[in-house]
């Protein structure tokens, strides 16, 4: 498993902190120059995003499972990332497919990692979180949006859900479109089965499904 999001470094903090070295500040030696630049690093970033001119805020946000890193623009939450996931090459696609504009800023994302901690917690049912779609194609977002109102505790099979994104017999195209999914958890592509009722695929790894699920109600534990 990778390091754990809340402990990897932003490209700013990066920066910072090289630059410190180069120039050898901070009399109390390498490490006070390292902790005075990590902490002028999170203070950019903090007023980075109070003066909005980042365009995606990130953050560690803790699981049962792991560290999660959860990403947002000004419309919502448009990225959570599972904790083997590699850090950097999430923040690289973001800024790839969105924006460079990318700071770390646990301010704006509090919301999304207070619903995230109810929910693990068993006493949220229902996600209230605004969503930025823009890393979802048109037929994934169809998919993925039928797959937003499988209700807490239920479920239903690929060919369900293919059907009703309007493609009855897509549905290894959903399967696929899910398996994509930027926003696992809060949208629920864990409710989605094969016909028979077993599991099938999931990008989180199916021991993580079958969690999710005990967790609903949807499976016995």
């Amino acid at each position: 498993m990778s390091r754990p999001a809340g402990r990897r470094t932003d490209p700013i903090e990066r920066a910072l902190r090289d630059g410190l070295r180069e120039r050898g500040d901070g009399a109390g030696g390498p490490h006070d120059a390292a902790g005075e630049s990590l902490a002028a690093a999170a203070r950019l970033s903090a007023r980075i995003a109070q003066q909005g001119l980042a365009d995606i805020s990130y953050a560690p946000a803790d699981s049962p499972f792991g560290t999660l890193l959860v990403a947002a623009t000004r419309t919502g939450l448009v990225r959570l990332a599972f904790p083997e996931e590699d850090v950097d090459a999430v923040l690289e696609g973001l800024a790839r497919r969105l924006s460079p504009r990318i700071v770390r800023a646990p301010a704006p994302l509090e919301g999304i990692r207070r619903e995230l901690e109810e929910y693990f917690a068993g006493r949220r049912r229902h996600f209230e979180l605004k969503l930025d779609w823009a890393l979802v194609g048109p037929f994934a977002r169809r998919v993925l949006a039928v797959t937003a109102e499988i209700p807490y505790g239920g479920h239903l099979s690929y060919a369900e859900v293919a059907t009703d994104a309007g493609s009855p017999r897509g549905f290894r195209a959903a399967g696929n479109a899910l398996g994509s999914n930027p926003i696992p958890i809060v949208i629920p592509c864990h409710r989605v089965l094969r016909s028979g009722g077993s599991l099938g695929g999931y990008g989180g790894g199916i021991e993580r499904k079958r969690w999710l699920l005990q967790l609903e109600g949807a499976l016995p534990s």
